[in-house]
């Protein structure tokens, strides 16, 4: 089933190297729709979010490939709110990713299992709070075309609440299990059905998804 993007109105982990990584999607995970507490305001909101992970491919000055401590690359993820609203950060980060903005054919439902495997440049920075250094997404540009594209490392992942893969769901860290199980689609026992759009096809080479 697909998983439809629309304008519809830390740990104690190693953090990856500060700087522009080659970046490979190998996972978009459904975390169904949370209640969350907005702590400037006090505020409860209630949407649908996504989880996409990327794999990250670099080099230190001797031309060796940067590596966890697993020797396996780094990873970084952000949480998005599922809507390609013209103000949502999903849509603003996709649309420089792929380097074009949506048509509006796209923005009336967009297949985000089309990212799984897709490439890009992806800046990464550091901030610190509490004493520990995290890792975030700062920025994204569509890979050069000619610019080579790393073997793939990690098994990509694509994983939706309407229709689990309970396999796939016990790979997963405990805190993206929590997350999943707080959903309210989790919390009306199981799966329902889905109100997604039509997916869209995409003709230009050119673009990653």
């Amino acid at each position: 089933m697909s998983l439809m993007a629309s304008d519809s109105g830390g740990g104690d982990f190693k953090p990856a190297p500060a700087g522009v990584h080659t970046g490979r999607c190998y996972r978009v995970i459904d975390l169904g729709t949370q209640s969350e507490i907005y702590r400037a305001t006090g505020e409860k909101k209630v949407a649908r979010k996504v989880l996409i992970g990327w794999e990250l491919t670099n080099e230190d000055a001797d031309g060796q490939p940067v590596l966890n401590d697993d020797g396996k690359p780094f990873v970084i993820a952000s949480r998005y709110t599922l809507s390609l609203h013209k103000k949502a950060k999903l849509r603003a980060d996709l649309e420089a990713w792929r380097g074009r903005q949506f048509t509006d054919e796209e923005l009336r439902g967009f297949d985000l299992q089309k990212l799984v495997g897709a490439y890009c440049l992806i800046n990464v920075t550091h901030s610190t709070n509490n004493g520990k250094v995290y890792a975030n997404v700062a920025s994204f540009t569509p890979l050069p075309g000619k610019m080579p594209k790393p073997e793939p490392v990690n098994a990509n992942q694509f994983f939706n609440v309407h229709e689990p893969d309970m396999q796939m769901f016990e790979t997963f860290s405990n805190g993206i299990k929590d997350k999943i199980r707080a959903c309210a689609e989790w919390q009306k026992g199981g799966p329902v059905a889905s109100a997604d759009g039509p997916s869209n096809g995409d003709d230009d080479d050119n673009i990653p998804f």
